[in-house]
């Protein structure tokens, strides 16, 4: 089956890059080669277009320019902002604040940055989260302290599409004065987001997952944040990330951005009602035997599906060889043979957890392809619970 055929519905882990975005990228994959750091003719265009970029990724956010660093990755952003900010705490004589909180149900790059920091020094407290892929506020409150340093909760979950009570969240933190960051990587580009109405200290975003390219992400550091480096090296982004910036990838980033921002109006509501339209044509062909996983508070393009006495594994396969992208979670934990830390911290049986599917809708969905996708679920489904066990 050639790639025009197949239906991709697996955005959460990537997009397909604009057009436009590698347009913009091109010119600076061949002639305009100039590091941004020189001083020279080509340098200068280079910092120019990075600048340019610059203000566009911002103004997607509400950020000023100047909040912006740009990183190789939303997962280098997120370690950029959980150990710089421990480290910041941590060498400052003044200052006893270096723990760190985060929740259960975060990205493996927050879990796993969590973990490197140096026990001795540091305490990671984990908040818990319910049955409805929310954290639990109580759990939360009681974790943070005058050492807490951070409190690190996403905006919505890269598996269930979970929106987290961000407003709630910073209330707890500035009530024992500890700054706030969110994980927006699978928020951005679904809903107008402007930070100071969040009031987030720090905010991680990717652009590939806005249809800009692999290999850049950025970190929004409020004006004022500690925050200490974790890469040293040259004085690139204002100190904050040494190393000659990824000139191509920061300009496809911009353009993806500024795209993203012009879509809001579009996108979103288009891609929340074909994500419903999946929901409820699964719902109607099998009944109690698929359940949704996660609250009804979601981005608008992500759905967690568990399938009663199917492997999600085999479905998967089933799937692709019907010709449709999904995946059984996050990207990131493929090949792992462990189930989802996400719906296991929601406190789901084993049986559950292992027969979901994550199903993420796009820019190229279209209700056409919706229900071409039901029908193999529910074909491959039927195999499924056929098959000799």
């Amino acid at each position: 089956m050639t790639d025009l055929h197949r239906i991709y519905l697996d955005h959460a882990a990537t997009t397909p890059l604009d057009p436009e975005a590698l347009a913009a990228m091109m010119p600076f994959l061949q002639g305009d080669f100039g590091n941004p750091s020189s001083v020279h003719s080509f340098g200068q265009r280079a910092r120019g277009a990075i600048d340019e970029a610059r203000a566009r990724v911002a103004a997607l956010i509400g950020a000023r320019d100047s909040e912006i660093v740009f990183t190789g990755s939303g997962t280098e952003a997120d370690n950029l902002a959980i150990l710089g900010v421990a480290r910041a705490g941590a060498s400052d004589p003044d200052s006893d604040r270096v723990d760190l909180v985060a929740t259960t149900i975060e990205h493996h790059a927050i879990l796993n940055g969590a973990k490197s920091l140096d026990r001795a020094r540091h305490r990671t407290t984990f908040a818990r989260a319910g049955e409805d892929g929310r954290v639990d506020l109580n759990d939360l409150q009681n974790a943070v302290s005058e050492k807490t340093a951070l409190v690190s909760v996403m905006f919505a979950n890269n598996e269930t599409g979970v929106m987290q009570p961000i407003a709630e969240v910073v209330q707890i933190a500035r009530a024992k004065g500890a700054l706030v960051h969110t994980d927006l990587v699978q928020g951005l580009g679904k809903a107008p987001i402007d930070v100071r109405l969040l009031d987030v200290d720090l905010l991680t975003i990717s652009a590939h997952k806005i249809h800009g390219p692999k290999g850049v992400g950025a970190l929004f550091v409020r004006s004022g944040t500690k925050m200490t480096a974790l890469t040293r090296g040259g004085s690139q982004e204002r100190n904050r990330r040494a190393g000659t910036e990824n000139v191509a990838g920061i300009v496809g980033f911009g353009r993806a951005a500024e795209l993203a921002q012009k879509r809001l109006g579009v996108d979103p509501p288009r891609i929340a009602e074909l994500r419903d339209r999946l929901e409820a044509k699964l719902i109607e062909a099998l009944g109690a035997a698929v359940r949704r996983n996660g609250a009804d508070r979601r981005i608008c393009s992500t759905t967690s599906l568990s399938f009663d006495g199917v492997s999600g594994e085999d479905l998967l396969i089933a799937l692709d060889l019907a010709g449709i992208a999904a995946s059984t979670g996050a990207a990131c934990a493929a090949g792992s043979p462990e189930p989802s830390h996400v719906l296991r911290a929601m406190g789901f049986p084993r049986e559950r957890v292992n027969s979901a599917i994550r199903f993420s809708l796009g820019r190229d969905t279209t209700a056409e392809k919706i229900d071409r996708t039901v029908e193999a679920v529910v074909a491959a489904v039927g195999q499924l619970r056929k098959a000799p066990k």
